[in-house]
């Protein structure tokens, strides 16, 4: 700034010497005027070596460094609690006394017992106890507390005193196992014939329809046809489909199903076939006549009327309402068949025998005659 005021200051000296020296008529006034043009000249370029008070920016090479923005985690929440339904699980054994259909006189009194395992994870203790459930109670207890301590993998012999209706036909009662939380398990029954069960007109009556006698096999997805109800998969990875037939000429032509319940507690399985496919095993009513390759079901089969999807359902003997009007619609008829499969795809693949082999199904039906 100081250079700049010190050439304005020059140039206002020179301007007034020449206004003095030069006057406004002179034949050198050509002269006089390249005079001033090159002192304005110099001026110029000494102005034009000043710096300029004006900012100058110069340009920086990229990249420029990246300056890294905060990350926020989401908040880590606790795993869904799972249910644990194998604390409480038992298998039915054997009925130690009065199997079913025994003849007993009417009003008679008599002791029921069942062997029954502890397949759950969890003891029973004498907080638990056997308790009824459904149809004739008989006189016996509503509940009764157990005795000692059943540890899993031990067995227990269930005993309680119960008295035979007066009237005849087949009487069945349904019981029951309660944990000590109030919550019901693993039912059972007894089932017996007072007088031979004669029953009369309008009696109501129950029967045991077996798979027994009628055809029964399994059939691979080759082909292959088996003679036995095996279900699941071989270690082929085959998918195998059961068959079974139930005999239905106990039921009198005209009588009114009220009640049907099934009971697959003579099995055994091989592997774990409950991971096959969704992990559920189901019945469906197939009319086959007798086994052969051409009753393999290939789809994603619909209308399932039974389903299990542990070996704790198979070993339930369950009421099944959907069974009620498959059975009703085979009254009269001399059999009723099931065919048992995995939903597709029926297999898991892991080269490794994954099977339920059923032995004797059967169906527990009460009805009323007309």
């Amino acid at each position: 700034m100081r250079k700049i005021s010190r050439l304005l200051a020059g140039i206002a000296v020179i301007s007034a010497i020449l206004a003095c020296n030069l006057p406004s008529s002179n034949p050198g006034q050509q002269g006089s005027d390249a005079v001033m043009t090159a002192a304005a000249l110099t001026v110029q370029a000494q102005l034009a070596q000043v710096p300029s008070a004006t900012p100058t920016f110069t340009s920086v090479p990229g990249p420029f460094p990246t300056v890294p923005l905060p990350t926020f985690a989401p908040p880590t929440l606790p795993p869904p609690a799972t249910a644990t339904s194998n604390c409480d699980n038992a298998q039915f054994i054997a009925d130690v006394t009065y199997p079913d259909d025994t003849v007993i006189a009417p009003s008679t009194s008599f002791t029921k017992t069942w062997r029954l395992k502890n397949i759950g994870t969890c003891s029973w203790t004498p907080s638990y106890a056997v308790v009824f459930f459904s149809g004739d109670q008989m006189s016996g207890p509503s509940a009764q507390a157990l005795t000692g301590n059943v540890n899993p993998g031990q067995t227990i012999d269930i005993s309680v005193n119960l008295t035979s209706p007066a009237s005849n036909g087949t009487k069945v009662g349904y019981w029951k196992l309660r944990n000590a939380s109030g919550v019901t398990f693993a039912q059972f029954y007894v089932q017996i014939k007072v007088n031979g069960g004669g029953g009369g007109s309008g009696s109501t009556n129950t029967v045991t329809l077996t798979s027994g006698s009628g055809p029964n096999g399994y059939v691979l997805n080759d082909g292959t046809v088996f003679g036995f109800p095996n279900v699941g998969d071989d270690s082929s990875n085959q998918t195998a489909e059961a068959f079974v037939t139930l005999n239905m000429a106990a039921i009198p032509a005209g009588s009114t199903i009220t009640k049907v319940v099934v009971k697959f507690n003579d099995y055994d399985t091989l592997g774990n076939p409950f991971t096959i496919s969704d992990g559920c095993l189901r019945a469906y009513v197939q009319d086959f006549g007798s086994v052969d390759a051409g009753d393999f079901y290939s789809g994603d089969p619909t209308g399932a009327v039974i389903r299990w999807c542990s070996t704790g359902d198979l070993n339930t003997a369950t009421d099944t309402p959907d069974m009620v009007s498959v059975v009703q619609s085979k009254v009269g008829f001399p059999s009723l068949q099931l065919r048992l499969q995995f939903r597709t795809p029926t297999t898991n693949g892991n080269g490794v025998a994954d099977m339920v082999r059923f032995g004797t199904v059967k169906l527990i039906v009460t009805y009323t005659t007309p």
